[in-house]
């Protein structure tokens, strides 16, 4: 998907569709990182840590069970 930025007053937005801000849960409140890597602009949600624990447990269970299969399927 392509985007140009629109015009918002002294400023410019980028207009993120409707999917795309329910596939990530993103609503008007939600509060949005911004990074970049010099070349590559990324927008992330910012989520609470528990929820980030969460996710880091559930791969590291993951990385446990199926590790070796997954590395297999990498080469």
């Amino acid at each position: 998907m392509t985007k140009k930025l629109t015009k918002h007053g002294n400023s410019y937005a980028l207009v993120i569709d409707k999917p795309i801000l329910e596939l990530l849960r993103i609503t008007p409140e939600t509060t949005l990182s911004i990074a970049t890597d010099g070349e590559t602009l990324m927008i992330s949600p910012v989520r609470d840590d528990a929820r980030r624990k969460k996710l880091r447990d559930s791969l590291a269970k993951i990385n446990r069970k199926y590790g070796d299969d997954l590395k297999r399927l990498a080469e």
